[in-house]
């Protein structure tokens, strides 16, 4: 166990070790504190809560989105880049622990990442709202834990794409496939949802695209017949699994000789 934990430590001190993920941290802080600005700015104070402005912020999630996923595409792709992965793998630890550690390493930097957002919205919200009244969440609702049911919905759409990422870049040893590939998952599945409606073919509630963003099983919202919080997670999760089986596969199959 020691000797895992030391490889995951490495994997850590790859991705804190450049630049542009000190960069990433920046920027995920300094917009949403320049967002909370503007809000006041704008009077926003007179009219929202610090709720209000917390929740609002949160739109911008999506950059620690994307930057777990450029982590992600290039934490195996990188390896083969460089030519350091015949390195790697001449040491003292099987194929399997290696590509663990990386995705553990790409988990950890996740939610790194995700408490510097959380941290830098709800320091803006409550410094510079401070009206008590909500205007967005109806009275006898909490929230607290609106927010945070809401920010874990969009974790595991964090995690799924992530993996996904991952997944192309131990298959492809691409980072740029992985990354644009990811981003066409993110950027593009509301469009496929529209296309390939479960209410239209009821086969379209078991592709991936559908399921994604649970948000929208909070507070009894509309959802084709059929689909439920448990049957969308439970779908997204053998997406996942499926993901790792193949970059377990193709990894260990992988020849670095060349």
């Amino acid at each position: 166990m020691g000797s895992f934990l030391q490889l995951v430590q490495n994997e850590n001190m790859k991705i804190y070790r450049r630049l542009r993920t000190w960069i990433m941290f920046g920027l995920t802080a300094l917009l949403t504190v320049m967002f909370g600005v503007l809000f006041s700015l704008e009077g926003g104070k007179s009219v929202l809560s610090h709720w209000d402005v917390l929740s609002q912020l949160y739109f911008l999630y999506f950059l620690v989105t994307i930057f777990a996923v450029i982590v992600a595409a290039d934490i195996v792709a990188g390896e083969f880049t460089w030519g350091t992965i015949k390195l790697l793998l001449i040491r003292p630890w099987n194929r399997t622990k290696v590509l663990l550690s990386k995705l553990i390493a790409v988990i950890l930097f996740s939610l790194a990442l995700t408490a510097v957002f959380m941290i830098a919205a709800t320091a803006i919200s409550f410094l510079l709202f401070h009206k008590d009244s909500s205007d967005i969440f109806a009275q006898g609702d909490s929230p607290l834990r609106y927010i945070m049911e809401s920010l874990l919905y969009k974790y595991i759409d964090l995690l799924v794409i992530t993996v996904f990422s991952f997944m192309i870049s131990t298959v492809f040893r691409s980072g740029g496939i992985a990354i644009g590939l990811s981003m066409f998952i993110l950027f593009a599945g509301n469009i496929f949802t529209m296309l390939f409606s479960p209410e239209r073919y009821s086969w379209a509630k078991y592709i991936l695209f559908v399921n994604m963003d649970l948000s929208k099983y909070m507070n009894g919202g509309n959802v084709p017949e059929g689909m439920t919080l448990a049957f969308s997670s439970s779908v997204l999760a053998i997406y996942v699994a499926l993901f790792l089986i193949i970059s377990w596969i193709v990894f260990q199959k992988r020849d670095v000789a060349a």
